[in-house]
């Protein structure tokens, strides 16, 4: 016969239940502040003066405080509650939790804290190298577009690494709690080799697609020929690049089909004039009245700001059947070299006949020739045989 209880045990019970809960979570959450202030230590001096902003660090942070939360939880609840004197209704072997939190728990702790810290890393060095390939951000647009561009490739290459490095941490902690992987990893083998086979053009446009921007072969905005192709270009992306003609054509070119591609706007350009004068003419009264009209357009605050350099005389171009052919150019801001030009051609074109210079126009003569009129054939004898006398 069970002897009766005591009327001030049922709560001596609850105190001592509650107070062993309550030093748990204590204790727990202690270890869980101070596991979270040596990671954000950590994070600091990893990543230096470029993670200041508020929430850059607060999610390794978070997770670092709730793993070691729930681990502490689960490892101290039990002894706890054993020094309190308290008998829980289930079996369930104190020493074999604790050898398994000891062993698989703090393993799989590890395993989180090298993957976080990898990540962390690995973000932090890459933000480095885009802040040293973009210096001076504001100082120019050509300096924004680094940035930009540096940014994006940033940002791809921080997510491809870390999703690789939490795809081997995955791993290893299904390793840690007993899980074979092995099929998991013949699994994404016999993905991979069916991706790879079936979307061969894929991967290489996307390859492709990335050296471009890498490389700054070309931007949006920029006057490309693309595969003998002229237009701009309107998107650059991944796997396309995206061209837009003069007549509003859109045309769409995958980045691994690219045989040839010639940015016609990439940090400056040359607008060419090609002039002929007759042979009569003075070539250097020309030269020198070329020269003074780009003077005049250098001059003017509408054009001034679009070119870079003075005219360069290259010469006589080319000796033809009916003129000589003058050569020149000038360099211009890029996309400015056909408003330069057309411009340039027309006060060419005032200053010749202003000064009696003459542009030939291509003529033909045609010559008109008389000749004797052919004597006419006699008769002929239609007999079929000759005369005889």
């Amino acid at each position: 016969m069970t002897p009766p209880s005591a009327p001030g045990a049922a709560p001596d019970q609850s105190i001592a239940l509650v107070a062993a809960l309550v030093f748990t979570a204590a204790l727990a959450a202690a270890l869980a502040l101070i596991a979270g202030g040596l990671v954000r230590r950590l994070v600091a001096h990893l990543e230096g003066p470029i993670g200041q902003t508020p929430s850059f660090g607060k999610t390794p942070v978070r997770l670092v405080r709730a793993v070691t939360f729930v681990v502490a939880i689960t490892a101290l609840i039990f002894p706890a509650l054993a020094l309190a004197g308290i008998t829980l209704p289930v079996s369930l072997d104190g020493r074999a939790l604790g050898q398994w939190v000891a062993q698989t728990a703090l393993r799989i702790g590890v395993i989180l804290l090298v993957a976080l810290t990898a990540s962390r890393l690995v973000s932090a060095l890459i933000s480095r190298a885009v802040a040293e390939m973009s210096p001076g951000v504001a100082s120019s647009p050509s300096a924004l577009e680094r940035h930009k561009r540096a940014d994006t490739i940033g940002r791809t290459l921080t997510r491809f690494l870390s999703a690789i490095v939490w795809s081997a941490a995955l791993l290893m902690m299904l390793r840690a709690i007993d899980v074979d992987i092995t099929p998991v990893l013949t699994g994404a083998g016999i993905l991979g080799l069916a991706v790879g086979f079936g979307a061969q053009t894929l991967v290489k446009d996307i390859i492709s697609g990335f050296f471009v921007i890498l490389e700054d072969q070309v931007r949006v905005g920029d006057v490309a020929v693309v595969n003998g192709t002229s237009g701009t270009v309107e998107q650059i992306h991944l796997r396309t690049l995206v061209l837009r003609d003069l007549e509003g054509t859109v045309h769409v070119f995958p980045n691994g089909a690219i045989t040839t591609l010639a940015n016609r706007s990439k940090d400056f350009a040359y607008a060419v004039i090609d002039v002929g004068i007759d042979y009569d003419d003075d070539i250097d009264a020309a030269i020198a009245s070329v020269q003074a009209t780009a003077q005049g357009l250098q001059a003017d605050p509408v054009f001034a700001p679009h070119l870079l350099d003075t005219l360069e005389v290259m010469g006589v171009d080319s000796l033809g059947a009916s003129s000589v052919g003058l050569r020149f150019r000038i360099k211009t801001a890029p996309l400015s070299q056909w408003m330069v030009a057309r411009e340039l051609r027309r006060r060419i074109k005032k200053a010749f006949d202003a000064e009696g210079i003459r542009i030939p126009v291509q003529q033909m003569a045609v010559t008109l020739r008389s000749q004797a009129p052919m004597p006419l054939a006699g008769p002929r004898d239609t007999t079929g045989s000759p005369e005889r006398h």
